[in-house]
């Protein structure tokens, strides 16, 4: 009794801590799903925490054109309102950018020209003139909204029903499947070998491995590119394939991969290669009906890190398979719907959580795995 008294206050630390890190990684998904089902306008007025509560924003409406003018009592008026749909009111307006604010709903002001405008806290305008209009643009109203809380799909339906996003869905299907089975189909042989076969430089070849773990990507992405490109041109090879994006994330994920798998394949027992070996099997006989099956859990926790990181990929996909309209991987269509200055920004959101569909089934169908898969071998080694 005294022994489990003991240990309850670290049990409840334990459980404290393993929640606040939770919240403090489920906050920012929440914020980010909120965020793609606002309004635009209110993303860039407020924050996502926000959303609930009415908020503030100064708004530009542009009046419509002389076209629009009706002639009432002797004088030519331009009517309508500024509130897209109607909901919210307004607090205060202007007419020009540098007092947005100057005037109160219901306020009769000279625009100009003598001209007279008045604004309504519903959002109904009048501008008013005793002669005829003639501009070809209407006039610029600056108001204050108090905008109730909106949500919408605008953003998702800008994404989904962009042109080419159905392929560019494919085009990183096509990259992420095999970039996610080749290495692990070659890492498997290589981590056997390191494992349980004896030749010599075993050991300085694990320590080659492991050092390359810490080669940045974006120094080798370019001489990578370059020795691709040479000897696709001595083979005749055409530059900007699938084939080169593939062997690109091979060789980038193999250290690590070959890493994981070799601690966990050193950590099974030793009696079961030596009874295989009695047995009359060979080295490929163990590893093809042995290893790999006990295996499962290393190649399962790597292919959620290979998986995520080639679906997620843009820097080697722009390198390796360009921008063409054939080949532009998913992420690549989602910057180009930025924009070239990013000016619509806001569909980022939208687009965060599309991309994460595919990565989140795969993680939830192998996060059991997981765990198990990283810390084979870190207590027993071969």
């Amino acid at each position: 009794m005294h022994k489990s008294s003991a240990r309850s206050p670290l049990t409840w630390f334990v459980h404290i801590s393993v929640a606040f890190l939770v919240i403090l990684w489920t906050l920012p998904t929440a914020g980010l799903f909120i965020t793609a089902i606002r309004d635009k306008d209110q993303i860039v007025a407020s924050g996502w925490w926000t959303a609930l509560s009415t908020s503030t924003q100064n708004i530009i409406y542009r009046a419509p054109a002389a076209e629009a003018q009706v002639e009432r009592d002797g004088a030519f008026v331009i009517a309508g309102n500024v509130l897209e749909g109607g909901k919210g009111g307004v607090s205060a307006f202007g007419t020009s950018i540098r007092e947005p604010t100057a005037y109160v709903p219901g306020q009769a002001v000279d625009a100009g020209d003598g001209t007279k405008l008045t604004v309504e806290e519903n959002g109904d305008f009048r501008i008013e003139s005793p002669v005829r209009f003639e501009n070809k643009r209407g006039i610029r109203i600056f108001y204050t909204a108090e905008i109730p809380p909106r949500f919408t799909l605008d953003n998702y339906r800008t994404v989904l029903t962009a042109e080419g996003i159905g392929q560019s869905f494919l085009n990183s299907l096509t990259v992420a499947i095999p970039s996610t089975i080749i290495p692990i189909l070659v890492a498997a042989f290589a981590a056997y070998a390191l494992a349980w076969m004896k030749f010599p430089g075993r050991s300085l070849l694990l320590a080659v491995i492991v050092g390359l773990l810490v080669v940045p990507l974006q120094m080798s992405l370019i001489p990578l590119l370059q020795m691709y490109n040479k000897i696709g041109a001595f083979f005749g090879v055409p530059a900007k394939t699938y084939l080169g994006i593939w062997l690109a994330h091979m060789g980038f994920g193999l250290p690590l991969a070959i890493y994981l798998l070799r601690n966990y394949i050193a950590g099974l027992p030793r009696e079961i290669m030596e009874s295989a070996r009695v047995d009359g099997a060979n080295d490929f006989t163990i590893f093809v009906r042995i290893v790999l099956p006990l295996s499962y859990p290393a190649l399962a926790s790597f292919s959620i890190f290979q998986f995520l990181w080639t679906w997620n990929d843009l820097l080697v996909a722009t390198v390796f398979l360009g921008n063409s309209e054939e080949t532009i991987v998913l992420t690549g269509r989602l910057r180009e719907l930025l924009g070239s200055r990013g000016g619509n920004w806001e569909i980022l959101t939208a687009s965060a959580f599309v991309t994460i569909i595919v990565p989140l089934a795969v993680f939830f169908a192998l996060q059991r795995y997981l765990v198990r898969g990283l810390l084979a071998g870190s207590v027993k080694g071969g």
